[in-house]
């Protein structure tokens, strides 16, 4: 395992037991479900294997997202409360992910891409989605990167 993928195992270790200290109910449940969903990643496929940094962050986005379409839908079936432990739980995780591209970054970044591909249409989305989520990495949301790109291909 890598050393930074280690020190942000050893930190979310660390505020575990700083939330169980504090009785901050939310951060526990929030990092409890994070172990678990990394333990989950740690060991599925052929044999148990130590996560990469890309591996630990990609378990923390997906948990992270499962939280705020949680909200999202809690938000629609008219719980309001529920939502908002959910969006709680959703801050807690992203304070271990990297800081994420603005949407003016991600537009000009779709921009250069769209001009380095020279893509025109809309035909052409794939090609350019690949590029431009190649460059930003775990710094944007895909469905965020898909929406500035057909706007983009769409003009």
């Amino acid at each position: 395992m890598s050393e930074m993928a280690m020190s942000l195992m050893e930190r979310i270790d660390a505020d575990l037991k700083q939330a169980m200290r504090e009785r901050n109910e939310t951060a526990k449940l929030a990092l409890r479900g994070l172990k678990t969903a990394l333990m989950q990643a740690r060991t599925s496929g052929e044999q148990a294997h130590e996560l990469s940094e890309d591996e630990v962050i990609e378990v923390v986005r997906r948990e992270a997202k499962r939280r705020k379409e949680a909200a999202e839908e809690f938000e629609r079936l008219g719980a309001p409360d529920r939502a908002a432990a959910e969006m709680l739980e959703y801050q807690v995780l992203q304070q271990y992910l990297p800081q994420q591209l603005t949407e003016a970054e991600i537009e000009e970044l779709a921009r250069s891409v769209i001009a380095e591909v020279g893509a025109t249409s809309l035909k052409q989305m794939g090609q350019v989605m690949q590029a431009v989520l190649a460059k930003t990495g775990a710094r944007a949301d895909g469905r965020t990167v898909n929406q500035i790109v057909r706007r983009l291909l769409s003009q």
